[in-house]
């Protein structure tokens, strides 16, 4: 059974999916994978028959902690430790950083068929939503304080009160420490040296926090939004899941506090890059609008989905990596296209699932793939019409489905070129000229390509797989190595020593031009 098929199977009653993020800067293509893993289960559930909401959250009162690497440092500073949703928008067509950031988010989530009910902290805090939360936790603060060290070991002072207010001189919530409450208004001081990215003003001060004037610490807020919306299912990075860490803590707030069970809850891993876990502050990694550009969205939404919650994806978007998932999506495509109808609507396997989760409609639509990697090889011979060549290398008519795939994967392969591809990823064809490093070429490599350039006059048909056959076997005739001949081959037409598969790059080329370079190389007409 499909892992989300499995945690719908064990619900019960209504069921509320949460996830949430904190939109400190452009988002990062790895908070998708808890986007997309939350709003399978939402599915899941759908599939099942069974009542389900999703929600999706923007923490927007929690603090500008630092200023991603691509804005402004100068025009930013003044605004480190206030409430995101309190900074001015780095663009036009936001009001304000949170809804900028996390605005460009939501255009991803609409691409990718993925549509939560949204909320921002900013309106459950100004509404007075979270008022009686702020309240128990306040007035409960000794049971908060032993659920921290209980489960972290993180020792609070007696009067460590869980709330930030919005400092009613610097307008700073990151660097507000509350040290009493008399039930209608907490005592707080702006610290200088509570946060080591930002000092606090110094001012203190009773205020009321209430509607809108501070905010909970974030794990004590978590509990407060499972209690308001009614959560009953809410993933988390593992970063937050280790033994002793900020979903442990959480639960155990809820209950010592409100003596209920914490929504369900699994680890997922992270999408890395280079092995680096992306952040959404550093800069570090491609964003979700970028990859989403590249990306048609149900093979976005495969990425995430061919590969179990708790396995980490190394993600970068180079030559095989791109391909690899290409290739793996048709062949889930094929595999399901070969099934019956009644096969179809029947119990499907973990990676037929995945591909079904993968469609923005829950519908699989079987078409005849291309091989992605070969049209990457076309758009770099020059004078060639790519469609036609498509519709003369297809091994059956394309249906309108298999044409609208296939431009729609030309884009991509033609976008990846132009902003992804290193240029030892590229085919750069010499057409006009005969490269110069043949030059460098032995006797024995010359006397193969020209024997070479007489067999491929004389073939009967002019493909890849037919071209690969007689390389390999003029190799064995001749008995020159491998190693040898086929540098020799890629020499001729692409100055180096390696290329794409040597059949396949000849099948793309008139066989006149194929044929005349092989014998001017091999005569030394360099």
């Amino acid at each position: 059974m499909f892992w989300a098929d499995k945690i719908a199977a064990s619900t019960q009653g209504d069921s509320v999916v949460n996830d949430s993020k904190t939109p400190s800067g452009r988002v990062h293509v790895g908070s998708l994978r808890g986007v997309i893993v939350h709003d399978t289960i939402y599915r899941a559930l759908k599939r099942a028959n069974k009542p389900v909401t999703f929600l999706y959250g923007i923490d927007d009162y929690d603090a500008l902690d630092g200023i991603p690497a691509y804005l402004d440092d100068a025009r930013f500073r003044e605004y480190l430790g206030q409430p995101l949703c309190n900074v001015p928008s780095p663009g036009e067509g936001a009001s304000d950083y949170a809804k900028y950031y996390s605005g460009e988010f939501f255009q991803v989530f609409e691409e990718l068929g993925v549509r939560p009910e949204i909320y921002y902290l900013r309106d459950l805090y100004r509404q007075g939503r979270l008022n009686s939360y702020i309240d128990t936790f306040l007035q409960k603060a000794h049971r908060v304080r032993e659920a921290y060290k209980q489960v972290s070991g993180a020792e609070r002072a007696e009067n460590w009160y869980p709330f930030h207010p919005i400092c009613e001189n610097c307008g700073k919530i990151a660097t507000t420490v509350v040290s009493d409450y008399n039930g209608k208004e907490v005592f707080y001081t702006c610290k200088p040296d509570a946060m080591s990215y930002v000092k606090g003003c110094g001012h203190s001060g009773w205020v009321s926090p209430f509607d809108g004037n501070g905010k909970l610490p974030w794990k004590v807020e978590w509990v407060a939004k499972w209690d308001l919306l009614g959560v009953t299912i809410e993933l988390a990075g593992k970063d937050h899941s280790q033994k002793g860490g900020s979903r442990d803590v959480a639960n155990a707030i809820y209950r010592k506090v409100f003596d209920k069970r914490p929504p369900f809850h699994s680890p997922y891993e992270f999408i890395l890059v280079g092995g680096t876990k992306m952040s959404s502050s550093k800069g570090v990694g491609a964003s979700a609008r970028e990859v989403a550009n590249l990306l048609p969205p149900q093979l976005l939404r495969f990425l995430m989905l061919r590969t179990q919650p708790k396995t980490a994806i190394n993600f970068s978007p180079n030559y095989e990596t791109i391909t690899r998932l290409f290739r793996d999506y048709d062949t889930a495509i094929e595999k399901y296209g070969r099934l019956s109808a009644q096969e179809q609507q029947g119990d499907l396997s973990k990676d037929l699932l995945a591909l079904l989760y993968s469609q923005l409609d829950d519908q699989i639509q079987p078409y005849h793939p291309f091989d992605f990697s070969t049209l990457i090889s076309l758009l770099q011979v020059p004078h060639l019409d790519i469609e036609a060549e498509v519709h003369k290398r297809s091994e059956q008519p394309l249906t309108e489905l298999d044409q609208q795939v296939v431009r729609q994967r030309i884009e991509v392969a033609q976008k990846w070129l132009n902003d992804y591809a290193d240029p030892e990823e590229k085919l750069i064809l010499y057409i006009d000229e005969i490269p110069p490093s043949v030059e460098g070429l032995e006797e024995a490599q010359r006397q193969y390509l020209g024997e070479l350039a007489t067999r491929l006059d004389n073939l009967e048909t002019w493909d890849g797989e037919t071209l690969q056959t007689e390389i390999f076997t003029t190799t064995k005739l001749l008995e020159l190595p491998p190693k040898q001949a086929f540098p020799a081959l890629y020499h001729s037409f692409l100055g180096k020593e390696r290329g794409p598969k040597a059949g396949n790059l000849l099948s793309y080329l008139d066989r006149p031009f194929v044929v005349q370079r092989l014998r001017d190389v091999a005569q030394g007409r360099d």
